[in-house]
């Protein structure tokens, strides 16, 4: 594997003092619990994966942002976006596609069934408790789209009785409100939260002069109470809102959309070492143009039954079936759709632990009406050499089905194959003292029978979407914390070749490097906060050749202001360099911008 470090000047002057930067962090933290990776709940450090928490402080440090603006600042993750708020936007997970990355609402899949990728840019941080981020392939206990990993974003719970209510606004017009409610007691728990952001926004396109804004009202709620040893609980997250735009002929157009996730899941113990869980939920998508009668819609029913056999002290069986029926259709430019696809998954998960050593086993099979059967597997080994310093070696596979606008959209290809891959790392974690954690991850992912629009005809441009792409991503991963009193400090860098095999050239919109650094700081009851992400140059869509784009740097600060005791003031200050960049070709992005916002607790 070769991985050329080619980083812009800003980037290349930075890099150093990152580096060697002073032991800085924040004080002492209760260690995360993950539930994605394994479906179970266990410390992070137990992870035979490479993983990323993102806790609900590190949300609140972006007033009037998406969750796109928190995952970009950590390592493996960037993302591309085609214009201001409330634009397009797609992540790649260490240098997969934007449609391998499986993303979740409180355990329910919200990736369309009409193109892909889910809608990240309607998510409000203001209405999430944290985020998890498995990278690598999770197909055998998710199905279809994990390939590059999930996204799991849980939304905010009732721990305790409270009230807040939050106003804000800043740059480009924008306003913000929020109230967020919850009551904890021995009956039950009950929350509710509601987030309205409205913003005028900027040109979407390079050279186009008409502010193109952004409005979203998103709304989630949760109750949980235990009848006898069931314990029940209900879940909803809903966003919508209108989103402005300029098409390709840069004529101002907009969109209404809804996307929404419900659940009702119930779970009890039969005995004292089975756990049984079961979920029905429903996952909606809706996109409806105002200027013409084009339209997106996904409708997904789920039932998943999961059960957990403890073996032993160390030992833990998981076993499940997931059904799922989706309903997808659409009219674009003429060509419509309305399909119905039904997929069965079926897993078997083995965890268990003796001594220094950590294994993890498990398979899925995947039946879909449309593809028949998928075998898919994960394999992890992890040892511990000391209480300090731990390794391990995972490898699985995944796959992801072909959505309905590959198959019947245009250039639509009923007979296309489910896209694949093998995916491998080894990774190494230290920690020096109470106070420094070091980890480094090298990793690789084959994807084959890639989907590609294939132009059959020039003179009409018409073609057909064929299984014709391979794609090889590998490099490594290094990322550094520390930890000390009110400080904290935290550095990652990735290096990858995410490479296209058929035409031997690079994933379009993926760096090959990335860097990022958070350095935080509590003073009293107040808190600052400096978020820096450093990307190398890409590749994006040009004709006949790809087109560069620039290297960039952006910084941002953030502080959040106890007033006194009921009243706090937070507020960002984003692209502190008025860094001109680009994450898509001819889309604006934003410059220096402020954003503030005042909230009242109650408790």
């Amino acid at each position: 594997m070769s991985v050329i470090l080619n980083l812009p000047p800003r980037m290349a002057a930075i890099l150093p003092a990152l580096l060697l930067s002073p032991g800085l962090a924040l004080g002492d933290t209760m260690e995360p619990v993950l539930v994605t990776a394994t479906r179970t709940a266990i410390p992070t450090s137990e992870a035979l994966a490479s993983v990323e928490v993102i806790p609900r402080e590190e949300l609140e440090r972006l007033p009037a942002a998406d969750i796109a603006d928190a995952l970009r600042l950590h390592s493996g993750l960037e993302i591309a976006r085609t214009g201001g708020p409330g634009q397009q936007t797609s992540l790649f997970i260490r240098g997969s596609e934007s449609n391998h990355s499986l993303v979740l609402v409180d355990g329910v899949r919200i990736n369309p069934g009409t193109i892909g990728s889910a809608a990240l840019q309607n998510i409000s941080p203001d209405l999430v408790e944290r985020i998890e981020v498995v990278k690598g392939p999770r197909s055998t206990l998710y199905g279809s789209d994990a390939i590059g990993g999930v996204v799991n974003v849980i939304t905010r719970r009732a721990e305790e009785s409270r009230v807040e209510l939050e106003m804000g606004g800043g740059s480009y017009g924008t306003r913000t409100a929020r109230i967020s409610a919850a009551a904890a007691g021995e009956p039950g728990a009950l929350a509710f939260g509601a987030a309205w952001l409205d913003s005028a926004g900027f040109p979407t396109r390079t050279g186009d002069t008409i502010d193109r804004g952004y409005r979203n009202l998103s709304l989630s709620g949760s109750a949980r109470t235990r009848i006898g040893g069931v314990s029940l609980g209900l879940r909803a997250w809903r966003a919508s809102g209108t989103s402005e735009y300029s098409d390709f002929f840069v004529t101002p157009v907009d969109q209404d959309f809804v996307t929404s996730a419900f659940a009702l899941d119930a779970a009890g113990r039969p005995t004292q070492s089975w756990r049984t869980r079961g979920m029905l939920s429903l996952a909606t998508d809706e996109i409806a143009q105002n200027q013409s009668p084009d339209f997106l819609r996904t409708r997904r029913w789920q039932a998943d039954w999961q059960n957990d056999l403890s073996l032993g002290e160390h030992h833990l069986l998981t076993a499940g079936l997931l059904l799922q029926r989706e309903d997808a259709a659409s009219e674009s430019f003429g060509i419509g759709f309305d399909t119905t696809a039904d997929m069965r998954l079926a897993y078997l998960q083995d965890q268990f632990s003796y001594g220094r050593h950590q294994a993890l086993v498990a398979v899925g099979f995947t039946d879909h009406d449309a593809f028949g059967g998928h075998l898919t597997w994960n394999a992890e080994y992890g040892l511990a050499f000391s209480e300090a310093t731990a390794a391990w070696i995972s490898a699985g596979t995944a796959f992801r089905a072909p959505d309905a606008t590959d198959r019947f959209g245009y250039g639509g290809n009923p007979d296309l194959a489910p896209e694949s891959s093998r995916a491998v790392e080894l990774g190494l974690r230290h920690r020096i003292g109470e106070r420094h954690a070091l980890s480094l991850v090298a990793f690789r992912n084959d994807i084959d029978d890639l989907i590609q629009f294939v132009v059959t005809d020039f003179s009409t441009f018409q073609g057909e979407n064929r299984n014709v792409e391979r794609a090889r991503i590998q490099g490594i991963e290094a990322s550094w914390q520390h930890v000390r009193g009110p400080w904290l400090a935290r550095l990652g860098l990735t290096l990858q070749d995410p490479r296209d095999l058929t035409g031997d050239t690079r994933l379009l919109r993926r760096a090959r490097e990335n860097v990022t650094f958070a350095l935080s700081r509590r003073i009293g009851e107040h808190q600052v906060a400096l978020d820096v992400l450093a990307a190398g140059e890409r590749h994006d869509f040009g004709f006949p050749e790809p087109v560069r784009l620039e290297g960039y740097v952006l910084a941002s600060l953030s502080a959040r202001i106890r007033l006194n005791e009921r009243w706090l003031a937070i507020a960002r200050l984003e692209n502190l360099f008025d860094e001109q960049y680009e994450l898509a070709r001819g889309f604006n992005t934003m410059d220096r911008s402020l954003f503030v916002s005042l909230r009242r607790e109650f408790r």
